[in-house]
């Protein structure tokens, strides 16, 4: 069990607004014909005509988020790294109607014993909802707090119960290069790919996020389903997924294809090494006048440094 420890940069619980705290509430009924298929084949979903709505109404607060001032609503949403819908910061808020959200499924394979297509409201109603209050650090050197509405990853992951054999985890992002303006510029070999170490994503800071400030997840910040491990640079946490897969070997991961020299597998945010082009040492928070030093594992290193035991994070970068 992780034991909440107050970091250097927690500021008091009156710098954030009020926590979202309510009862859940579960109503969902699945059609009978999806019923008797997952009866028939477990894991196996048949796609709807929609998602089913989330509820955000039963959203409780989280025991692992930090307490700092969350950024504003309109920044998150306006400022933005989502290279399928532009290169630009604001890109990704301008075209973000092409993204199509619904339906939605998510493709499970590889090395686990219940593969398949699954509903987005299947990585989500068995669960409870939390708000998870996370600095985002990215690898440009700005950063965000965001308050994320999600469920562990971990649960998700144990309940499609990987093989023994799975020792990491791979996502794929949405790949649509005739709706997706970035995604026909070869900026990245499409579609974009990260990936976990099996430990790191059954941690329980990582989840999947649907959701942030208590409403539906903006397209523009990677709807309706992203990754978001924070201890990592932002890159890391790939947005609108469709597909995860259990592997036995390490993946290949977009940024670390194109440019292995800058880009590392781990990606852990650490001040000491820096990327090729800037310093790492330091970070600008959006909405802030002055810079402020960043942090080893972005301020978790009590939570996640036992994962990296006995590694050097200066060539396991």
């Amino acid at each position: 069990m992780l034991i909440k420890i107050r970091r250097k940069h927690d500021v008091t619980e009156n710098d954030t607004t009020g926590e979202l705290v309510y009862r859940r509430r579960r109503d969902f009924i699945r059609a009978s014909t999806a019923v008797a298929a997952g009866a028939l084949i477990p894991g196996l979903m048949i796609p709807g005509n929609s998602n089913a709505s989330i509820d955000f109404s039963a959203v409780v607060k989280s025991k692992y988020s930090v307490k700092q001032k969350k950024t504003s609503y309109e920044a998150i949403t306006t400022y933005n790294n989502f290279y399928e819908l532009g290169n630009g910061k604001k890109d990704p808020k301008i075209n973000a109607d092409r993204l199509k959200t619904s339906p939605w499924s998510i493709t499970v394979e590889g090395k686990c014993n219940k593969p398949g297509q699954y509903h987005l409201e299947d990585f989500v109603s068995p669960y409870q909802l939390e708000e998870r209050v996370y600095p985002l650090r990215c690898v440009e050197a700005w950063s965000m707090v965001i308050p994320w509405v999600g469920v562990e990853l971990g649960n998700i992951l144990k309940s499609i119960e990987p093989m023994s054999s799975a020792k990491y985890v791979e996502f794929h992002s949405i790949d649509d290069p005739e709706n997706l303006p970035g995604q026909s510029r070869r900026v990245l070999d499409w579609p974009y790919k990260e990936g976990l170490r099996i430990d790191e994503a059954m941690h329980p800071l990582a989840i999947l996020a649907v959701g942030l400030y208590g409403k539906e997840l903006p397209n523009q910040n990677g709807a309706p389903i992203r990754l978001v491990v924070p201890w990592k640079y932002g890159f890391k946490s790939i947005k609108s997924i469709v597909k995860i897969r259990f592997t036995e070997h390490q993946p290949s991961t977009a940024w670390n294809t194109s440019a292995p020299n800058e880009y590392g597998f781990y990606s852990n945010v650490n001040p000491t090494v820096p990327h090729p082009r800037w310093s790492q040492k330091r970070e600008r928070r959006i909405g802030e006048f002055f810079k402020r030093d960043t942090l080893p594992f972005n301020g978790f290193a009590d939570e996640v440094s036992h994962l990296y035991r006995g590694m050097d994070l200066t060539k396991n970068y």
